[in-house]
């Protein structure tokens, strides 16, 4: 029994570090995940003035991942953006976050 549970533990461990080393191994994976949000933010979070969309872009991280977590939650009111955030991983929100906030 104890030789299975580390056999269990070992293939976990190997498996969520083969997930990281791909999140690693793709330098354009927060990019990726970003441009979903061209459809309503603007191509890299530059907004259309007068779209009534925030501009993302040079947002602070921590600010929009705040956002982010709180449509996540339902703790901010919106229209789409609770059900489009419930979509991504914290990872994942996290890379989207840092991707805006190092856009100008």
């Amino acid at each position: 029994m104890k030789l299975f549970r580390w056999m269990l533990a070992v293939g976990l461990f190997g498996v969520l570090g083969t997930a990281q080393a791909e999140v690693k191994a793709d330098p354009n994976l927060a990019r990726n995940l970003a441009a979903t949000c061209a459809n309503c933010h603007g191509t890299d979070g530059k907004a259309v003035a007068g779209s009534g969309a925030e501009a993302l872009a040079g947002t602070d991280k921590a600010k929009l991942l705040q956002k982010l977590m709180d449509f996540r939650s339902g703790a901010k009111p919106a229209t789409i953006m609770h059900q489009i955030s419930k979509g991504y991983t914290e990872a994942q929100l996290e890379l989207v976050a840092e991707y805006f906030a190092t856009r100008k």
